[in-house]
């Protein structure tokens, strides 16, 4: 049996980063893998912090939170769900306090996520050399999926960054990215172009494999809005809340609170497919939020951003590759018309349906020819 160990953003406590850990375990556990995760240490930050650091980032949070014009019940449900998510969940991962830094191993899986998102200033990633690989006493090393998020080419030469992470890229065994941006920069700086993978939320089938997730929510009567506390504008709130008034919907926020909440949900990650499934609708503007909505088929619209933290090259490239491009909001006042737009699902799970295979077969290629590096 193979020890493969996964360095992804299993620590960091949201669904999305949750369900694509998980997802990429079982995977690697069903073609025969002991599977651990490993953890890295963060990196100084390359991009002024701004007074982001410890406390006061912090305290900037609660404030945002505070801030929401939500009911004091969502906001305290919102902060009990923040402080409980590690203790809750992470034990499906197998992690708990104790930090698991550069184990031996046969294989190390880079992946998925934002793990090559570099040029960020969350000081809980940084600019580290282990999120790519350097140091590790694996006897093979490859990534799955792997994203550089909102960091661009562009943004690496502008750090200086671009000769060393070319360093960092070419030490890799293989590499496998998850959007087109990732692709580009990948080409560029090593001269080979890499695999193009989907997130493992969409190549592992949740709906099939994992029994929590047919557990039954509320009934059909409300709509999920799903995004980080706080993104969703005044303006994209009040569109929202237009659209629910006239279908007499309830607005149940996950994984953050919104201006326009009527309650936040605390459920387990797998239960948040059953809140997608049995809702009327979905709008979101995070690239897992997006995952969830096609993997439940439901109805649903995307905010794509580009500034702030964006997530205009992940989530753009995504729905573009399962051609759902228009369910993108570009207008918020042609939100209902996208969000009642009939989706061709049948199409969207024959895409999915050939990814899976895609996926699982690199995975178990680079298990079967370990150290082997391949031209293709």
């Amino acid at each position: 049996m193979k020890k493969a160990g996964i360095l992804s953003m299993q620590r960091i406590y949201n669904y999305g980063s949750f369900l694509q850990a998980y997802g990429l375990k079982k995977m690697l556990e069903e073609l025969g893998c002991d599977v651990e995760f490993v953890d890295y240490h963060p990196g100084k930050c390359l991009v002024d912090l701004k007074q982001k650091n410890g406390l006061l980032r912090k305290l900037s949070k609660s404030m945002e939170v505070l801030m929401i014009q939500a009911p004091l019940k969502a906001k305290l449900n919102f902060i009990k769900y923040k402080k409980n998510f590690g203790v809750k969940y992470h034990s499906y991962l197998g992690i708990g306090s104790q930090y698991n830094y550069n184990p031996e191993l046969d294989i190390l899986v880079i992946g998925s996520d934002e793990v090559f998102n570099c040029v960020q200033d969350n000081p809980n990633v940084g600019y580290t050399a282990e999120l790519f690989g350097v140091g590790s006493q694996a006897e093979t090393v490859i990534s799955y999926a792997a994203s550089f998020g909102n960091t661009t080419m562009e943004r690496l030469k502008q750090y200086g960054a671009e000769k060393e992470v070319a360093g960092w890229l070419n030490s890799f065994n293989t590499i496998s990215v998850r959007d087109n941006n990732s692709y580009e920069i990948v080409k560029e700086l090593t001269g080979k172009a890499p695999e193009l993978h989907l997130d493992p939320v969409l190549m592992y089938d949740y709906m099939k494999k994992c029994p929590a997730v047919s557990k039954q929510a509320d009934d059909s009567d409300y709509l999920v809005l799903y995004g980080y506390t706080g993104r969703f504008s005044k303006e994209e709130c009040r569109k929202i809340r237009e659209y629910a008034i006239e279908k007499k919907l309830k607005i149940l926020c996950i994984g953050g609170i919104q201006h326009c909440c009527d309650k936040f949900v605390d459920c387990s990650p797998f239960e948040v497919f059953s809140y997608f499934k049995n809702a009327y609708a979905v709008i979101t503007d995070t690239f897992h939020g997006t995952i969830i909505s096609i993997i439940t088929q439901q109805r649903f619209a995307t905010f794509v951003r580009s500034s702030g933290y964006g997530n205009a090259e992940k989530v753009s490239d995504l729905l573009k590759r399962l051609n759902l491009e228009e369910q993108i909001v570009f207008n918020v006042e042609e939100l209902g018309k996208i969000v009642e737009k009939k989706i061709d699902y049948l199409s969207v799970n024959y895409i999915i349906e050939n990814e899976r295979k895609r996926a699982y077969q690199y995975l178990n290629n680079m298990l079967e020819k370990g150290k082997e590096i391949t031209d293709e």
